[in-house]
């Protein structure tokens, strides 16, 4: 008995955009309360930090889909997209969603200039521009919600406040630091060059393992640029060769 049938009318009912928001979403909070709950704290616990790892890159899996929410492409309809938007927005950090996507907007209209909130036109040194890029981005409102979630974490049975530093606070800010490097300062950091193409956005070398480990095929920058409106988890098909500007 073949289960292709029932599986493409799963598939067609649910689109696949939005099969793969669901699985990040829960992934990143079954993730969580485990390590909240049973992982144990300690300098020499070399668990702890894989988890604290691997916390992290769901945390950034929040946002990716935030990112294809703004895009559009979670699914057909518009109000499934906000829905996610605004839900992976909240979950990553508290984020207003609606301010994200028209500041997203603007970076691809106008990417790596000074009209550009993402791009740091008074330096190219790390620490600056991403000093500068959180400056932007967070708000009062923001750190309060942070703040009501921590104390609301710490309220649960078994979890500490080092629990809650070390396996929500800490991968939140290393989600940041690595979608702050895939996708803003590596890509669109100066010499803007011929090969990056109007959208001033390099791109990695050919590698689908990688390029998913790193940030979810968000390396493939050039590619993303070029046609926004190919969801994450598909973006690699778009690279056909190894570009020479990856490097």
């Amino acid at each position: 008995m073949s289960f292709s049938p029932y599986l493409r009318n799963v598939t067609t009912f649910f689109d696949m955009g939005i099969i793969i928001a669901v699985s990040v979403i829960l992934v990143w909070g079954a993730h969580l309360f485990y390590i909240l709950l049973y992982v144990p704290v300690s300098a020499v616990n070399p668990w702890m930090y894989l988890h604290i790892l691997i916390q992290a890159y769901l945390f950034t899996g929040l946002f990716i889909t935030a990112h294809d929410a703004m895009h559009g492409n979670i699914s057909a309809k518009r109000w499934v997209n906000k829905v996610f938007g605004y839900l992976a927005s909240f979950l990553f950090a508290g984020m207003y969603y609606k301010r994200l996507r028209k500041n997203h907007g603007r970076h691809h209209k106008h990417s790596a200039t000074e009209k550009d909130p993402d791009y740091y036109v008074h330096s190219q040194n790390f620490l600056r521009w991403w000093g500068a890029f959180m400056w932007r981005y967070v708000t009062i409102i923001q750190l309060v919600v942070m703040a009501v979630f921590y104390n609301l974490l710490i309220l649960i049975p078994g979890v500490t406040e080092a629990r809650a530093l070390l396996y929500w606070a800490l991968p939140a800010v290393l989600g940041t630091l690595q979608l702050f490097w895939a996708g803003v300062y590596w890509p669109h950091r100066l010499p803007h060059t011929e090969q990056m193409g109007p959208h001033r956005a390099r791109t990695q070398h050919k590698n689908h393992p990688w390029a998913m480990l790193s940030c979810y095929f968000f390396g493939y920058h050039r590619e993303h640029h070029n046609n926004p409106r190919i969801p994450w988890w598909k973006l690699y098909k778009t690279k056909i060769t190894s570009s020479p500007d990856s490097a």
